[in-house]
């Protein structure tokens, strides 16, 4: 089951929810913003116990 992840947009700065499949282990993706619709490179990490730390940067910063 997905596991909802608060961010907030690089371009816009507004908080949004994404869903991260942690089974999916490690994974880098991209993701329009749910605000101003931009694209997010979003880079997701599952640490040690499972949860998953995730990066959000502008499409050019990552």
């Amino acid at each position: 089951m997905p596991t909802p992840c608060d961010i907030s947009c690089p371009y816009c700065g507004e908080p949004i929810e994404i869903l991260v499949d942690e089974s999916a282990g490690d994974q880098f993706y991209i993701e329009d913003c749910q605000v101003c619709c931009r694209p997010i490179s979003l880079s997701v990490r599952i640490d040690d116990d499972g949860k998953p730390q995730v990066n959000a940067a502008g499409e050019n910063d990552a």
